[in-house]
């Protein structure tokens, strides 16, 4: 049974940067929210798109090709195969949504990538 939930309230809650935590499914996807601040890493999800939603605060996404900035309530679709690197000068709180194949970082693996079993951990 499904319960009433608030991501804001969740992300707000959160007391680690750049560890996303599994809030809801939905079909094949895992509904996320992460607090950030700083630099994740470059690095592309082969076969999954990425949705990023600003719960809270500015977000850049670098590409390869441009850079795109996200200001609270706005949302970008980062298409499977596409480098990026999501960017916040100061503390972001985000809502992901990624089909639940996605691996945090990609193949790239960094001191802030986190598996799927630590994304799922109870909150």
């Amino acid at each position: 049974m499904s319960s009433v939930i608030s991501p804001k309230t969740i992300a707000n809650g959160l007391t680690e940067l750049w560890s996303p935590r599994v809030i809801a499914e939905v079909d094949d996807a895992y509904i996320k929210v992460a607090k950030i601040q700083g630099s994740l890493a470059w690095h592309s999800h082969e076969e999954e798109d990425e949705l990023f939603l600003i719960l809270k605060g500015h977000l850049r996404i670098e590409l390869e090709d441009r850079s795109v900035e996200l200001a609270e309530g706005e949302l970008f679709v980062v298409p499977k195969g596409v480098r990026h690197n999501p960017v916040a000068e100061e503390e972001c709180q985000v809502l992901l949504i990624e089909r639940k194949s996605t691996l945090h970082t990609g193949t790239t693996v960094t001191e802030r990538t986190r598996s799927i079993a630590d994304q799922l951990r109870p909150l």
